[in-house]
């Protein structure tokens, strides 16, 4: 099994079927179309054994801070413990360095423990820096130097 790039329709697939990767949050503003047709070359799928959405990461490059930034991973609720975020994580960290990044970065919300102890368990370093999103809007942020 092996990442693959995500069409239009893969995107489409995701959107209708948001609550199966991300429970009863609605993360639909975020999904934002530009993912795939502005950096579609940076965003990665895995498949379940019916050909189906089981995993995703959108990301993009930021060429002049050498700069890997992964917007958005999800494995689909029936899809988790099989190490997919890991390595749609380690398919753009390849890419990433391939353009010449040096550092990857991701945020998420200071109640989301599962992220948390995602991010924390691949080795990146996180702070929780108060107002990030805004007044009153605390994020985690985490980092790591990309290895070589």
């Amino acid at each position: 099994m092996e990442p693959e790039s995500v069409t239009k329709a893969d995107f489409d697939e995701i959107v209708d079927r948001l609550t199966a990767f991300w429970g009863e949050r609605d993360l639909s503003p975020i999904h934002h179309p530009m993912f795939i047709h502005e950096f579609g070359d940076s965003a990665f799928l895995m498949r379940d054994e019916h050909g189906g959405v089981a995993a995703y990461l959108f990301g993009f490059v930021v060429p002049s801070q050498a700069l890997a930034y992964v917007h958005l991973l999800a494995v689909r609720d029936d899809q988790r413990g099989r190490g997919l975020a890991r390595m749609l994580y380690e398919h753009f960290e390849r890419l990433a360095q391939e353009r010449g990044c040096d550092r990857i970065k991701a945020i998420t919300t200071p109640d989301n423990a599962a992220s948390i102890a995602f991010h924390r368990a691949i080795g990146m370093d996180s702070v929780e820096v108060p107002d990030y999103a805004g007044t009153g809007r605390a994020r985690v942020v985490f980092s790591a130097h990309l290895r070589e």
